[in-house]
């Protein structure tokens, strides 16, 4: 009985209200995203419901940590638009299981750890543009649909929208200032309901977005031909949600790790989003990640177990079976309120008031991450091209670090001591290090407070124990490391290092 405790992680320290509360309200957020990204990529609205269903239930009791939400994101279903506008849902469900395995095998094989190379600059600028997305999708529930095309709400259905919204966000901000027992955005999103329903007010509704009404999700095994040539088509998509998800889902996992003072496991998190994503494929769920909205909504409202994450799921799937009517009746302004207090609270505040001190290469790495979140919604993209660009900077930032303190011992002996790495950057400051042809004829490379890190070091080594032996004048390497001397020997035909002679070793071009 332990371990299933443990499982769940309800012990005696858990807040059992809070826990059910901040899963209740984070319920009520997720209904309304899920739907709208279900109907953005022309799936069944449903579809997104049991993909929150899914993703939620079986995540918040197998990741990788407590207190983090996944659901069916939009993140990963822009992914699968494509798909779905050519081949159908079909394709779109084997997609998304096919994701679920590549999960599944990087959780394996512990690849998730790479989310370290991940520098700050790039996390800060991950989360601003996030911040703004999920402000600006907030933005289009002022509009309304009319044949066909859609529009700006004006006159009264503006002002009661934007009354409403106004009246949520002050509830948010006021009401932990009486009491924290009860999640605010529940407080709110309650009180604007009542005052809805009460007062007859005629505002945009949840049924306005979709119908919430089904069954539990069906199985269904995707009727697709099984062949090399359905592989081929499919194995882009996979692939690219697979990492999307999990680059989204392992960021906000440091995200919360951040704000909790503690560690999850990213690992287990990459393995329990497969296992989500191949259930999402057999039952009528177009697939998902962590979301950050939805998480930081969690985290507000005091949640730090994964008892909230089990009831916002099953809340969902009670909604689905039985809710609908109720829920559909829930006004949109109170869930817009909602959010656009999780994005002012997302936006990395901080990142503005310290960005004169930090350095011009980190801001225009930050900005860049934020502009291509913003634009193109891509997340996975975003953080690619802001890594590349930080290990670049830090790249010809440590090539300029390389140094060479040169001097003639008694014997008459050229010694170069090497300061900084050698590696592909930096081969062209440490070639232009030596005087080859007024150097003596022995010389010593020194490289105590070196190390030679890859081929083109190993290749730079060799040019210039060549050029010396070409004008008969002999080189000793010293001070090697044993990674250096691994890589030299493994560059035989190369680079001959005579071993015995340590701590001096002659190369033999």
């Amino acid at each position: 009985m332990k371990k299933v405790f443990n499982l769940f992680d309800l012990s005696q320290k858990v807040n059992y209200k809070t826990e059910i509360l901040a899963g209740l309200t984070v319920a009520m957020t997720m209904i309304p995203e899920s739907l709208s990204f279900a109907i953005l990529a022309g799936f069944p609205p449903l579809v997104g419901l049991y993909a929150a269903f899914i993703m939620g239930l079986v995540t918040a009791i197998f990741g990788g940590r407590p207190g983090l939400v996944s659901g069916g994101a939009g993140a990963t279903v822009i992914v699968l638009i494509a798909l779905m506008k050519s081949h159908g849902l079909d394709y779109v469900f084997a997609a998304v299981a096919l994701a679920g395995v590549i999960q599944i095998l990087i959780g394996v094989f512990k690849w998730g750890k790479f989310i370290r190379l991940v520098p700050q600059p790039v996390m800060f600028g991950f989360v601003n543009g996030l911040a703004v997305i999920i402000f600006m999708s907030q933005i289009e529930q002022f509009k309304k649909v009319v044949n066909g095309e859609s529009t700006w709400l004006t006159g009264a259905p503006l002002m009661i929208m934007a009354g409403l919204v106004a009246l949520t966000i002050a509830i948010v901000m006021v009401f932990p200032k009486i009491t924290k027992a009860v999640p605010a955005s529940l407080v709110a999103i309650i009180v604007v309901f009542g005052l809805v329903l009460g007062l007859g007010i005629e505002t945009k509704t949840v049924a306005d977005i979709a119908s919430v009404s089904g069954g539990f999700p069906p199985f269904h095994i995707p009727n697709i031909p099984l062949d090399l040539e359905t592989l081929q088509l499919i194995f882009p998509y996979g692939l690219i949600m697979a990492c999307v998800g999990l680059t989204e889902g392992l960021l906000t996992l440091n995200l919360v790790d951040e704000i909790t003072g503690t560690k999850g496991n990213g690992n287990r998190e990459c393995v329990a989003q497969g296992s989500a994503n191949i259930l999402n494929g057999f039952f009528f769920g177009m697939g998902g990640c962590p979301m950050i909205a939805q998480t930081l909504v969690n985290l507000s409202a005091g949640s730090r177990a994964r008892l909230s994450g089990i009831v916002a799921a099953l809340t969902i799937l009670c909604i689905v079976l039985f809710g609908a009517p109720v829920i559909e009746k829930l006004p949109m302004a109170a869930l817009v309120g909602v959010m656009f207090m999780v994005a002012i609270g997302t936006f990395e505040w901080i990142s503005l008031r310290i960005i004169n001190k930090m350095p011009k290469q980190d801001i225009f790495v930050g900005v860049l991450v934020a502009i291509v979140t913003i634009l193109l919604h891509n997340l996975a993209l975003a953080v690619l091209i802001g890594v590349i660009i930080s290990a670049l900077v830090f790249a010809w930032e440590s090539a300029k670090r390389i140094r060479a303190r040169k001097y003639t011992d008694e014997k008459g002996v050229k010694h170069y001591e090497i300061y900084g790495p050698l590696f592909f950057a930096s081969t062209t400051a440490f070639a232009e290090k030596f005087d080859v042809l007024n150097d003596p004829n022995e010389v010593i490379i020194d490289f105590k407070e070196s190390k030679i890190a890859d081929m083109s070091a190993i290749d730079a080594v060799h040019k210039i124990t060549e050029r010396y032996a070409k004008i008969g004048k002999t080189v000793h390497l010293r001070h090697l490391s044993d990674d250096c001397r691994v890589l030299l020997e493994n560059a035989e035909g190369i680079i001959e290092v005579n071993i015995l002679e340590d701590p001096t070793y002659k190369v033999v071009p």
